[in-house]
């Protein structure tokens, strides 16, 4: 994914893409969030101190205790999360943005201390023509050494849009829910998926693929090639669905390795419609 050319400056209000009724704002100076998400003037993210959607790279949810094996070196991360390290490196810091025209825009970060290797995170941003859906898209890329990495998203979706309207339900099929142990890492038994409320991460090896309706008001479906997703409900405000190519603490347990030669890419597109 080739998004190496000159920067372009960015507002203090971010990059605004729009088509259709739809809105999107990309904040790079706050880890590339997706700050905003309005569809006909409704937003769908919630705002505030824990707001839009942000990346997950290079790792996703919790590593315990900060500590992985590459090669059977071990290394330590920085403990941000209890006793653990979480949600990777760059969802806090500025990404420089290569382009936009629009409808589309490219943004780029390269990895740095505390990541142990240096490496480069890109990420594409792409609103529908129609304003009818959009497509994220990351690259994760090494400038050395091959390294363990996992990418994914974090949208804190609002559990109601405001307007009168019910609280959104969600609908999915997973395969098989991943225990979680009392520190809130998967435990490495798969078991028949529970009923929520949910910090828990389940199994869609045929892809991700779950609803959200705000009944009578809009149903956004979130889809991805990647076979994790993680389902956060405990909040009143907001429901999360986080598309990842791996579990928690999945750099001990499913590292991906990121090679000169085979990147580490993932896409998520989010598709909408209202009511008939």
């Amino acid at each position: 994914m080739d998004v190496t050319a000159h920067d372009v400056q960015d507002t203090d209000s971010g990059v605004r893409l729009r088509a259709g009724g739809t809105e999107v704002t990309v904040d790079p100076a706050h880890g590339c969030r997706i700050s905003s998400l309005r569809i006909d003037g409704t937003e769908v993210l919630r705002q505030g101190e824990r707001y839009g959607a942000f990346v997950m790279v290079p790792w996703c949810g919790r590593t315990r205790q900060g500590r992985f094996l590459n090669g059977g070196e071990r290394y330590q991360l920085p403990v941000t999360a209890g006793q653990h390290a979480i949600h990777g490196t760059v969802r806090g810091v500025p990404w420089h943005t290569v382009r936009s025209d629009g409808r589309t825009a490219s943004f780029y970060r390269d990895l740095t201390d505390p990541w142990p290797w240096p490496g480069r995170v890109t990420q594409v941003v792409e609103l529908a023509e129609d304003g009818g859906g959009l497509t994220l898209t990351l690259g994760v890329e090494t400038t050395g050494d091959s390294f363990p990495a996992q990418a994914g998203w974090h949208p804190w979706f609002l559990r109601n849009l405001g307007q009168g309207g019910q609280d959104v339900v969600l609908d999915f099929a997973p395969a098989w829910q991943e225990e979680r142990g009392e520190d809130h890492i998967p435990t490495g038994r798969r078991v028949e998926p529970r009923p929520g409320p949910w910090d828990d991460c389940f199994g869609m090896p045929d892809g991700v693929d779950v609803t959200l309706t705000w009944p009578g008001e809009l149903e956004l479906k979130v889809a991805s090639r990647a076979e994790w997703v993680v389902v956060y409900d405990e909040q009143p405000e907001a429901v999360c669905v986080e598309p990842q190519t791996g579990p928690p603490d999945g750099l001990n347990s499913h590292p991906r390795l990121v090679t000169p030669i085979d990147p580490l890419e993932v896409s998520t597109v989010w598709s909408w419609r209202r009511p008939a």
